[in-house]
């Protein structure tokens, strides 16, 4: 297992399990000294489904990978019923 720094994550792109694209970290949150979650600054099509907030903070048990980019698990996201590819079309 390769060990980072939380500082070399800054930055780096967020995507769902699924390929999505979500954003990009912006902190790590860290409770008794342990990553406790990210905040995430969010982007692309997942923008307009988050009701106009400009991040959210997705706990640390639905990254399913961290390396050159993020994956997270799509149901960390807020509303789980929605569909990326509907609304790509919507945007478009």
């Amino acid at each position: 297992m390769r060990i980072k720094k939380i500082t070399s994550v800054i930055g780096s792109k967020v995507y769902t399990d699924s390929g999505d694209y979500f954003g990009e970290i912006e902190e790590a949150n860290l409770t008794e000294n342990k990553i406790d979650g990210w905040r995430i600054k969010v982007g692309g099509s997942v923008l307009s489904l988050i009701g106009g907030a400009k991040g959210v903070i997705i706990p640390h048990q639905f990254v399913k990978a961290i390396s050159d980019i993020f994956i997270i698990n799509k149901s960390a996201l807020p509303n789980n019923d929605a569909d990326f590819g509907d609304v790509k079309e919507d945007l478009i």
